[in-house]
């Protein structure tokens, strides 16, 4: 890699280009078994059939009595029908010892196994209690129910040799409900991907401590862990590293993630210490790229006996780390876990509220806010200006291929 220290690149990699780099570097990680309780969220690592029918026993969906239809037939208000009450079953009893009869009914709840003999359960609404007669409870039917009436079938949910998820699903929690429900008790998943977070700069502050004198309060890290987090990465650690090149190379080669994001020192100038570490102990890929903000942003690798660590320099303006992140990081954590690589915010289009302006051969991140005309950029939008991605309703990406979009286009919007 050439020394662009305090001379600036000679060329950018357009994005296109960079994202075509990166995709050669982003396949899935292996499997991991995890149990169905923390199945949701993940990505399933193989596809899963049912073993069992669920249910596996007819179940009362309704309050009642288990009755032969048949026998109901015919009941009214005026003229009920008098069957003898056989048992009780609740939801999980044993119906081994039951037998309903046309002559006999079994009192049941919602839930429970209908006992054999049964082929509807008539809700307890239909029915009024009598006197017992010799001891034997009874109850008048006053309505009739039809065969198969309130009763959950074997099977009525799921039948054994249903696919219950296929191979590269993201699981819902619905999706670890029916796992559960039919007996899965682990489930194999795409491991997330380990991501170590590099925070350099000699002026930085601990998150949330009060900026002072030529200091500043670091930021870059609790975007950055937020963003990791909605990706399906796993924080493996957070390091701040001085401004300083043996510091960086240390910490890089002790790194243990999968993916190594480094925000700041990424740039040209004497402090930027990144893309040349990188370059001594791994492989450089990219660094810098035609897009605004984040030109001073690459990637590379360093290789390990087991993998490839994919290494980020991600600058350390607070709009150009999240920006570098979105383009290319999030994509990349995305992939390796699982996940589809596009991108994660909803797109709404809609009209150009003002005039977008860009150069040909450059992507441009805008930040807009949205309201009843359509989207308008931003005045304030300087890489530095971190509270501008909060007064944006989300941004639109202006290709390298356009000087821009007049107003009245339509645009697509990526909602934050």
């Amino acid at each position: 890699m050439a020394d662009v220290s305090m001379c600036g690149f000679e060329r950018r990699t357009s994005v296109p280009d960079a994202l075509g780099v990166l995709q050669e570097h982003a396949q899935a990680l292996g499997a991991e078994r995890v149990p169905v309780t923390e199945a949701a969220g993940r990505v399933a690592a193989a596809a899963l059939i049912a073993t069992v029918d669920v249910p596996h026993f007819p179940r009362a969906m309704m309050d009642g009595y288990a009755v032969v239809a048949e026998s109901t037939f015919g009941a009214t208000e005026q003229a009920p029908h008098e069957l003898v009450v056989n048992g009780e079953v609740r939801a999980g009893g044993d119906v081994r010892h039951l037998r309903v009869t046309p002559e006999s009914v079994v009192r049941v709840t919602t839930g429970a196994e209908v006992p054999p003999g049964a082929d509807a359960v008539l809700m307890a609404e239909d029915t009024r209690a009598l006197a017992p007669r010799g001891g034997t409870e009874r109850i008048a039917i006053t309505a009739p129910v039809a065969p198969s009436k309130h009763i959950g079938q074997v099977g009525e949910d799921i039948r054994q040799g249903d696919s219950l998820i296929v191979q590269g699903r993201r699981l819902r929690p619905q999706d670890a409900g029916v796992l559960a429900s039919a007996g899965v008790a682990q489930v194999d998943v795409v491991m997330k991907p380990r991501v170590h977070l590099l925070i350099t700069g000699d002026e930085l502050l601990p998150p949330g401590e009060a900026p002072r004198g030529s200091q500043i309060a670091d930021s870059n890290s609790v975007v950055l862990r937020a963003l990791v987090e909605r990706d399906g990465g796993l924080i493996h650690d957070t390091q701040h590293v001085q401004d300083d090149f043996a510091a960086t190379r240390e910490a890089l080669e002790a790194s243990r993630g999968d993916v190594i994001l480094v925000s700041g020192g990424s740039s040209v100038g004497p402090e930027d210490h990144a893309p040349r570490v990188l370059d001594a102990i791994g492989t450089v890929l990219v660094h810098g790229v035609a897009m605004r903000p984040s030109s001073p942003a690459g990637f590379g690798f360093i290789p390990t006996a087991e993998q490839k660590r994919l290494v980020f320099l991600l600058p350390g303006n607070p709009v150009s780390c999240l920006c570098a992140y979105e383009f290319f990081a999030g994509p990349v954590i995305r992939a390796l876990g699982g996940r589809d690589w596009g991108w994660p915010h909803p797109v709404e289009l809609m009209p150009a509220a003002a005039k977008f302006v860009s150069v040909l051969g450059r992507t441009d991140y805008t930040r807009v806010t949205v309201d009843e005309r359509g989207a308008t950029p931003l005045m304030t939008s300087g890489a530095s200006i971190l509270s501008s991605t909060t007064r944006a309703d989300g941004f639109v990406i202006v290709p390298e291929g356009r000087e821009g979009y007049a107003a009245g286009e339509r645009v697509d919007v990526l909602m934050y």
